[in-house]
């Protein structure tokens, strides 16, 4: 049974309202970041569902992921609209190309392969070429931006140049030609690729009007969500779907378009109005996310970046304002943004409520070893941390195995040797993707040698050796960031997409870093603009945006980015040590009290101790911290580590403060967790003494 009308627009704003209600025209909703378009989008369906506009069997909505049809199939279902197909381009193409091939070609459409990867290193091996794995992956990327581009095999190398297109190692000619053999090797195992899903759908409906008028038929209403990603060949699809319907609705944001590197364009967005003239624009404005402040540096970021987006209104309680903080150095920066995930978790922010986001992969390491350090738990978006990427668990093999054989090596001449025997140089490749990514992961591992390296100078040490390098390095593998749904989340900006968090804290935002040095042009710095944009609007209502001078904090000139010009307060002091650059976080510094050895996880310095070195606190003591705790939280419904961890409990029973001040010396404990619970624990330990 459908659902009452009016009970479908009462809980929805007057815009929202305008998008479900307005039909008999194309619309067009430029939708801000946070303003509630999925809400708009299902409410309309369902809306005219229950009017008698739409039968909800002749609705099709799409959108790009599987993550979002899903989203948007919950939704129609809660809604009283099952039926509504909801699915991803690919999957509705899919469906209608397997239905209607046979009768457009007289033949099944051939098997879609998942073997991409082996089918463009046999295309490179015809062509007597042996790219390594980061190329074939780079290849993989050109054959489908070729084509979601349009781009034949025989016209890449007189059009990829002027997109900026680039595979290291090879010439634009020879990517055309490995293009060019790929088709033929997918000819000749009778099979097409994921990517030929959309042209075969477009080929079939573009050589038989009677199947694509059937389709036009099935569809009457089309629904297409972020519509700010679509790219050329599916916007032919759109064409042929929609034919001269009048009731398709499309919504995005032209400020949140970040893979253009990927075919994607907001041009059909913007320019959606000049295409139909009598089209509907609605915009969304209110922003339920985040707080007036985060808003209103959003507003600024688009306005001065010229974006074209919406003036966000935040419908929020206020908040803090956001901060700029410039730090010496990037292991500076890394600190100081473990220390404020600190701050915010000890002021009631639970770690999975919580967000560090970078601009490429490479930058994760420093970040990785700062939380580790600081004992905060987090998880890498994807699942694959620094130190478990194929390219840096092969360095560390290898430096590994040299150190078993010569310990005493100077660790940044052994690593700096070993990066150049498996294929690394000083000199970057050109061009982004895979072989890219390689790269700034393996020039980190040399960037962390040298930073081990000058801290044990500096120290008075001498030259730091390769095995104790590969110590370092061991344990930062196995520092503890349990992959739990209470860690705090890196991420880089594209993958953090679609999502949110109540503190955010955006880093490396310096010239070359956020803009990239490598986008060159105004299309790809607008590029790096909207990825800006997108990490702001991540965050609900604590906002961290840091950059740092130099890497090593060694009087660098590096700049604040551009996209900081004129939008935030006078920056925050850098912190400068006293003029002395900090020592980087590093595991080989903290020793255990029991024994002197280093410690590797969080929970150990937390100790400053190993866990199976002896105790020093009485057992009566921790027995009773923990009776107390239990009870607490049993008393507020709380799991009983949100009060305190049992190793935080074990360092209050071994140093057994006699005041607050001692207690908030204890790793773990915090101002506020400090005022809830200090009384009790000093009343505890006093009963104990």
């Amino acid at each position: 049974m459908n659902a009452d009308p009016a009970e479908l627009l009462a809980g929805l704003d007057p815009e929202q309202q305008e998008v479900a209600t307005s039909f008999g025209a194309p619309v067009v909703v430029i939708a801000g970041a946070g303003t509630g378009k999925t809400r708009a989008l299902t409410h309309r369906i369902a809306y005219g569902t229950a009017v008698g506009a739409f039968q909800p069997n002749a609705v099709l909505a799409v959108t790009f992921t599987t993550r979002a049809a899903g989203e948007l199939r919950s939704r129609l279902r809660g809604l009283g609209v099952p039926s509504v197909q909801a699915r991803t381009f690919h999957s509705a193409a899919l469906r209608q190309a397997q239905y209607f091939w046979p009768r457009g070609y007289g033949s099944q459409l051939p098997a879609v392969s998942d073997e991409r990867m082996s089918m463009v290193a046999e295309a490179a091996r015809r062509l007597r070429l042996s790219p390594d794995t980061s190329a074939l992956r780079d290849l993989l990327t050109e054959v489908s931006w070729a084509k979601v581009s349009n781009v034949a095999p025989a016209d890449y190398a007189e059009l990829a140049p002027g997109h900026g297109r680039e595979v290291a190692g090879l010439d634009p000619g020879q990517v055309g030609r490995v293009l060019g053999r790929y088709e033929q090797v997918k000819a000749d195992r009778e099979v097409i690729d994921f990517d030929d899903i959309l042209l075969c759908a477009v080929a079939l409906l573009s050589e038989h009007g009677d199947i694509a008028e059937e389709v036009r038929a099935t569809y009457r209403h089309l629904v297409v969500d972020e519509y700010q990603d679509v790219n050329p060949v599916q916007q032919n699809l759109l064409d042929l779907w929609w034919g001269e319907g009048r009731d398709h609705c499309v919504v995005g944001d032209p400020a949140q378009t970040i893979h253009s590197f990927a075919g994607a364009t907001p041009s059909y967005l913007t320019g959606f109005a000049g295409r139909f003239p009598d089209a509907h624009l609605v915009r969304l404005v209110r922003d339920y996310r985040s707080s007036p402040q985060v808003v209103g540096l959003a507003n600024r970021v688009a306005r001065n970046t010229r974006l074209g987006t919406v003036v966000l209104e935040s419908q929020c309680e206020p908040g803090p304002e956001p901060r700029v903080l410039p730090c010496a150095s990037e292991n500076d920066e890394s600190v100081a943004v473990a220390r404020w995930l600190v701050e915010q978790h000890e002021a009631g922010v639970p770690w999975r409520e919580q967000a560090v986001l970078y601009r490429v992969h490479a930058q994760s390491p420093l970040f990785e070893a700062a939380l580790a350090q600081a004992g905060v738990p987090f998880t890498v978006r994807g699942g694959e941390g620094f130190y478990d990427r194929p390219e840096v668990r092969q360095v560390i093999g290898t430096l590994t195995e040299l150190a078993r054989k010569d310990p005493g090596l100077p660790c940044v001449d052994a690593c700096r040797d070993v990066l150049t025997r498996i294929g690394w140089s000083e000199q970057p490749p050109s061009g982004q993707g895979r072989v890219r990514e390689r790269w700034e992961s393996l020039a980190a591992v040399l960037a962390l040698a040298e930073d081990v390296a000058a801290a044990q100078v500096e120290a008075g040490q001498g030259t730091a050796d390769l095995g104790g390098f590969v110590d370092e390095l061991t344990a930062r593998a196995q520092a503890e960031h349990p992959l739990s749904s209470d860690g705090v989340t890196l991420s880089t900006l594209h993958a953090a997409k679609g999502l949110e968090w109540t503190a955010v804290a955006l880093v490396g935002v310096q010239e070359g870093t956020l803009p990239l040095s490598l986008a060159a042009g105004p299309e790809q710095v607008a590029e790096e603009a909207r990825l800006f944009y997108v990490g702001i609007t991540r965050a609900r209502r604590q906002l961290l945006i840091c950059w740092s001078r130099s890497r090593r904090g060694d009087g660098g000139h590096r700049q604040p980015s551009r996209f900081l010009d004129g939008i935030a307060p006078r920056p925050e002091r850098a912190p400068s040590g006293g003029g002395r650059r900090p020592k980087p976080t590093s595991a080989l510094s903290a020793t255990c009290r029991a024994c002197g050895k280093p410690l590797h996880t969080g929970a150990e310095r937390k100790l400053r101790r190993h866990v199976d070195c002896p105790a020093g606190y009485d057992e009566d003591t921790y027995t009773s911290l923990v009776a107390w705790r239990l009870g607490l939280a049993r008393e507020r419904s709380v799991p009983a580590y949100v009060i305190f961890t049992d190793a935080t409990l074990m360092a209050i029973a071994e140093d057994r403060p006699k005041d607050t001040t001692g207690l908030l010396a204890i790793p773990g404990v915090g101002r506020t967790k400090c005022e809830q619970y200090g009384e009790a624990v000093l009343a505890i330990l006093a009963e104990h003494s």
